[in-house]
């Protein structure tokens, strides 16, 4: 399919920045790794009664679509133990090293859970993953022109023992259709690649370094 210029369907949607004040805000749990949960009290600009909310505070994500010259995307099978499944997933994960590059992020996800490169970046997604409970973001990118990494990331804990799956992208998209497949960064992330693919094509998605106002 050749790449036309990007049809501007929902322009004018977007959403919009907003930050109502807070009267008082408390660390009331830290795990020393990933996640800590903050208490806000939040003041509503109306003049309403002031209310609480909880925030999982949490540093952010990557995901990467990675699909080969036939279209079939790169998959991980990983054990997931808070909902009790092996889940098939895209290579991600997070962004816990301060100040590294998003992309550099996700090229690092990719060699480690799959031992993957690729030559050709893009952004397919970015998304709040629970925005009523955390403020965790990710950014989902689409990987192609890919070839074999020389050296292999010793894996450990989850890791250890995951598999490595292609699968024809359409099948994908079907699986998660159907029901099959639960993994959010693989559900948006094979929806939107083949919304691209079938619509104004890969060439006309977001540049790999384009801004990231959730994150930046």
């Amino acid at each position: 399919m050749k790449d036309h210029p990007v049809l501007r369907f929902g322009a004018g949607l977007a959403d919009s920045r907003e930050a109502w004040d807070v009267a008082s805000s408390e660390v009331v749990h830290s795990t020393g790794r990933v996640i800590s949960v903050r208490r806000d009290q939040v003041v509503p600009p109306s003049g309403g009664e002031p209310f609480v909310r909880d925030v999982v505070v949490h540093p952010g994500a990557v995901g990467v679509v990675a699909l080969d010259s036939d279209n079939r995307m790169l998959l991980v099978r990983q054990y997931r133990h808070p909902v009790g499944y092996r889940l098939l997933e895209p290579p991600a994960g997070l962004l816990d090293v301060a100040g590294e590059d998003y992309q550099v992020g996700a090229e690092r996800e990719l060699w480690e859970e799959a031992a993957t490169k690729a030559a050709d970046w893009r952004v397919l997604v970015d998304a709040f993953t629970s925005p009523g409970l955390t403020n965790e973001a990710v950014r989902i990118f689409l990987a192609r022109e890919l070839s074999e990494a020389s050296e292999v990331y010793d894996r450990l804990h989850e890791e250890a023992d995951m598999e490595t799956v292609w699968a024809p992208l359409v099948d994908v998209v079907g699986a998660v259709l159907a029901g099959d497949l639960h993994n959010p960064i693989l559900v948006m992330g094979a929806l939107a690649a083949w919304s691209a693919l079938n619509g104004p094509g890969f060439n006309n998605l977001r540049p790999a370094n384009a801004p990231w106002p959730a994150k930046d």
